[in-house]
């Protein structure tokens, strides 16, 4: 990844202080996130960015067809640029990075939650409250997945640190005692 990141991180670095100096970043990042959605579900999109039988303005026009009604200027004009440099491959490791050095800006803590079942609005407000408390951040960006080999409960992971509250946790943990233990 850290090839990824140098390539992306021009762009993303000129993306924020555009957004900066148009007071317009916090819609940047909103834009990235959705376009990381359509990006990340949709194999056919990627598999037609990466073609090499595609040409550079036919990935343009397909671009622009599916999104400037929903995009901004700002944001338009570097999905131009990267397919323009042949880079819209990498679409996700610009947007990607765009959001980190935007939450490292902005004092945001990342929080990737994942629950055997998704949590009900209370509990990730409870969850979203002692998060801010562990980052020791007042904002925090939660990422949620649910993974039902957990049985029960969550593991949160905050940057390099993990708080394993899952039932499969709990299930590790007891064999480890056991096994030291005889």
């Amino acid at each position: 990844m850290p090839l990824l990141n140098t390539l992306a991180t021009p762009y993303a670095d000129a993306l924020l202080q555009v957004g900066e100096s148009r007071q317009e970043t916090d819609r940047l990042a909103e834009e990235a996130q959705q376009l990381l959605q359509v990006w990340h579900a949709s194999e056919s999109l990627r598999d037609a960015m990466r073609s090499p039988v595609l040409s550079v303005d036919s990935k343009k026009n397909a671009l622009a067809a599916l999104f400037q009604k929903d995009i901004s200027p700002a944001m338009a004009n570097l999905l131009k640029l990267l397919a323009d440099r042949q880079r819209i491959g990498v679409l996700d490791a610009v947007l990607e990075r765009f959001l980190e050095l935007y939450r490292q800006l902005r004092g945001i803590a990342l929080a990737e939650v994942v629950s055997a079942s998704p949590l009900s609005d209370d509990q990730l407000s409870r969850l979203t409250d002692k998060v801010k408390t562990v980052a020791g951040s007042s904002r925090v960006e939660l990422r949620q997945s649910v993974d039902p080999s957990l049985i029960g409960g969550f593991v949160v992971r905050i940057g390099s640190q993990v708080i394993d509250s899952s039932l499969l946790g709990q299930v590790r943990r007891l064999g480890l005692s056991l096994a030291r233990a005889s």
